[in-house]
């Protein structure tokens, strides 16, 4: 199963985004001692971007297969430690770029929900600026570069009026250590995905979101109920889902769709059930927007891509 999970991760996930991790995947997943040693982890904690982004912070080496091995065993005891109290949290502003043309097609003004929101980066898609081609979007920074196919893109971002988000481990952006872990988070060649890291937490640091610690099901009613009358309520999540249990997914689900405003999910392919997909643009890992239960677009993991339904 673990082995399977990490040819997988190289083949779907890292190739043609990362060359680093899909070499790196691929070793660990003929590689029998790390193997063994993850299968001392829980199944959910054994996963490539939560043992990679824990190397990572450690300041092990992640562009050698072989340097990694000999890290990864003499290290064991530190890394098995992190991997268990850790989650994976990236916190990619870059997804705002997807989320846009939804959220500034909504009633005017929003308040902003975000299930899973780690440090709240993706609470801002206010001010940030975007180009979709040759096309810019706000003037605000970091600048969010999306490519778009099959729709009217919007001629300015949404108001937004009120930003909260959910969380079992909030980070704080002001924090050199919750900005580390993210940051350990981004995959090694991504220096666009760390400079705009930087960016986009000097934007929330100077204007911080409501960030509450709790769980999406027990907790969500109670933080929606502080929006505010006369804004839209938009409660989103993106990547978040496939890390929680199909049957917490279910009341989620439930639970969402019984509140007022609207609910947007940008969750992989497969991880919420849609009764009809059009054929997917291209290989590799895909998301899939939704509005209200509705599939809308593909859209790549990092808000790199967009391709409308027609």
């Amino acid at each position: 199963m673990t082995a399977e999970m990490y040819a997988e991760f190289a083949v779907r996930e890292a190739r043609g985004v990362s060359p680093v991790y899909e070499r790196l995947a691929s070793a660990v997943s003929r590689d029998e001692v790390l193997l063994g040693l993850l299968a001392g982890l829980p199944a959910a904690k054994r996963q490539p971007n939560l043992l990679f982004g824990v190397v990572r912070l450690l300041g092990g080496p992640v562009e050698d297969p072989a340097e990694f091995h000999d890290f990864a065993v003499a290290h064991w005891p530190e890394i098995e430690a992190e991997m268990r109290v850790r989650i994976t949290q990236t916190n990619e502003a870059g997804r705002c770029a997807v989320l846009l043309p939804l959220l500034a097609a909504l009633p005017q003004p929003l308040a902003l929900l975000e299930v899973g929101a780690s440090a709240g980066l993706c609470l801002y898609p206010d001010r940030y600026g975007y180009r979709y081609g040759d096309r810019a979007v706000g003037t605000g920074e970091p600048v969010l570069t999306c490519a778009a196919t099959g729709l009217t893109l919007p001629v300015e971002p949404p108001r937004v009026v009120w930003r909260a988000g959910l969380d079992l481990n909030p980070l704080d952006v002001t924090d050199p250590a919750d900005i580390g872990w993210l940051d350990a988070l981004i995959w090694p060649e991504h220096e666009h995905r760390r400079a705009r890291l930087r960016a986009a937490a000097a934007v929330a640091a100077a204007d911080p979101p409501l960030l509450v610690r709790g769980d999406l099901v027990d907790d969500l009613p109670a933080l929606a109920a502080q929006a505010p009358a006369g804004a839209t309520l938009v409660v989103f999540h993106t990547s978040v889902l496939h890390l929680v249990p199909e049957r917490r997914r279910a009341a989620f689900t439930a639970m969402v769709t019984g509140l007022p405003g609207h609910w947007i999910a940008n969750e992989g392919a497969g991880v919420l059930p849609y009764d009809a997909l059009p054929p997917p643009p291209a290989a590799g890992s895909l998301h899939v927007l939704a509005l209200d239960g509705r599939p809308m677009a593909w859209t790549r993991s990092h808000g790199q891509e967009l391709n409308w339904f027609s």
